[in-house]
């Protein structure tokens, strides 16, 4: 798989670049926010040696083969402003999930629906995949938002799949077919 040709997609107002251990503290930034970290399926991150170790198994998923992960990089300000990745690949059905997750100063400014556009173009053009699909937690209404933007479909709804902070939510699945069949 081609991590280098998923670093350097580019968009109007974004691009990505390699995660980095050297992104530390940008990634902590938004990593340990407890509004960002609510909905997206990472603990929040104490402290920058934990964001710093979770940058490590980010990295080591990569070069095994089994993600891709991408910084956001906002282009006026080369600011890290969050992070794009592609995983839980089913070659045998030829679909894989997506995900992002964005620090909170940068949200409702477009750079999740931009994001999603560019994996959505990776996912097809080289990836070839026939389906890409996400997960998101039915409270989370800016990225159900994101994902419709870009033309994906609301396929089902897992009840009570999300035990957050004492309380259960609902999971949203969404897929979009990349190749008719």
């Amino acid at each position: 798989m081609n991590h280098r040709l998923f670093h350097s997609l580019e968009g109007e107002n974004i691009y990505f670049k390699a995660l980095s251990t050297d992104d530390a503290q940008e990634i902590h930034s938004y990593a340990s926010d407890v509004d960002v970290s609510r909905f997206i399926g990472w603990n929040l991150m104490n402290d920058l040696k934990e964001t710093r170790s979770y940058i490590e198994v980010m990295l080591k998923r990569e070069l095994e083969g089994t993600h891709f992960y991408a910084s956001i990089v906002q282009k006026s300000t080369q600011a890290i402003v969050g992070t794009a990745m592609i995983f839980n690949f089913d070659h045998e059905a030829n679909k894989a999930e997506i995900g992002y997750v964005l620090h909170k100063d940068h949200w409702g400014k477009g750079f999740g629906t931009e994001c999603v556009a560019l994996m959505s173009d990776f996912a097809i053009k080289s990836l070839n995949l026939h389906k890409i699909y996400a997960s998101v937690v039915d409270a989370n209404i800016g990225s159900a938002r994101i994902l419709k933007k870009n033309n994906f479909e609301l396929e089902g709804r897992l009840r009570d799949h999300y035990f957050i902070e004492d309380k259960y939510y609902d999971a949203l699945l969404f897929g979009k077919i990349t190749i008719d069949s």
